[in-house]
């Protein structure tokens, strides 16, 4: 028997060769890192990021991992807690855009009675070296409001989120790219909103794109089926690639913005220069007082 594990603040699931325990409630804060319950009567456990399949047979096991992604995810693959040691392991590996491979051969100890694998997975390769840029607004106004700056109280205390601007933009607000790119991940099928982190978190559409110095931006909370652009597609700073509107976590109509990369196997936001028709924009960093205005 095979059970599947959602544990919390893990990237991809649990996989257990014979019974488990009982399944644990799965939370993340970050744009498209939840596992989902999805799997294979084949023992496949997918999720947004990467899968683990384990192929072969006891006592000697393949860990095959795919990159579900059109763009580099770091993967680290390790016992569960409480596992028995396996040679190789720990490992961590930087795989392709869209690759599947066998990342481990494993030999079970004589006395083990079942395997426990955690995968973790994050987008982005390490080795890169974010540029200082400029950053177009994404989006066409020249009046605009700001309801919460980089290091906001409301969303913005999290490494992944800290440097986040969220633009006050009606439903329906054409959402362009703020620099060029290739669309990693895309999510657009969600409705509605809520303040309920356990329930909406992962109810906001958002669109990934991949900058060639390694860094991502990420345009969040986009309106149901407001994804203009597909995974794997080049994208030109200007480019219309999705309609804002007010999913998930949300408690008005707003376009969440964020420049990521990886620091290794932490996802963590990088302050982006964004200049508007009237200059470069200019926050006042105070712990996120809702209704601050962007300056020129």
């Amino acid at each position: 028997m095979r059970r599947i594990l959602l544990l919390p603040l893990l990237l991809c699931p649990l996989v257990t060769v014979a019974a488990g325990a009982s399944p644990a409630a799965s939370w993340r804060t970050g744009w498209g890192l939840v596992p989902t319950a999805d799997a294979t009567a084949q023992g496949t456990v997918a999720g947004p990021v990467a899968s683990l399949t384990l192929e072969g047979g006891a006592p000697q096991w393949q860990a095959r991992v795919e990159n579900h992604l059109a763009g580099p995810v770091q993967v680290a693959l390790r016992p569960g807690a409480g596992a028995p040691a396996l040679p190789g392991l720990p490992l961590q590996t930087v795989l392709p855009s869209s690759a599947n491979r066998v990342v481990a051969r494993l030999q079970l100890p004589p006395d083990a009675q079942r395997l426990d694998l955690l995968l973790d997975a994050v987008p982005g390769d390490p080795s890169a070296r974010p540029q200082d840029v400029a950053y177009r607004l994404p989006f066409d106004a020249r009046r605009f409001q700001v309801t919460q700056a980089p290091q906001g109280r409301f969303s913005h205390g999290d490494a992944e989120n800290r440097d986040a601007v969220d633009f006050a933009l009606p439903e329906g607000t054409p959402v362009l790219a703020a620099r060029a790119g290739k669309v990693m991940q895309v999510q657009g099928n969600f409705s509605g909103n809520g303040q309920d982190p356990l329930r909406d978190r992962e109810r906001a559409n958002f669109i990934r794109i991949l900058h060639e110095d390694g860094s991502m931006a990420v345009y969040a909370h986009l309106r149901e089926n407001g994804v203009l652009v597909r995974s794997g597609q080049r994208v030109e700073a200007g480019q219309r690639i999705g309609v804002s509107g007010n999913t998930g976590f949300s408690t008005a109509p707003h376009l969440h913005f964020v420049v990521q990369a990886n620091v290794g196997m932490q996802l963590r936001s990088i302050p982006a220069r964004i200049v508007a028709p009237q200059g470069e924009l200019h926050f006042a960093r105070e712990q996120g007082d809702a209704g601050q205005a962007a300056t020129p």
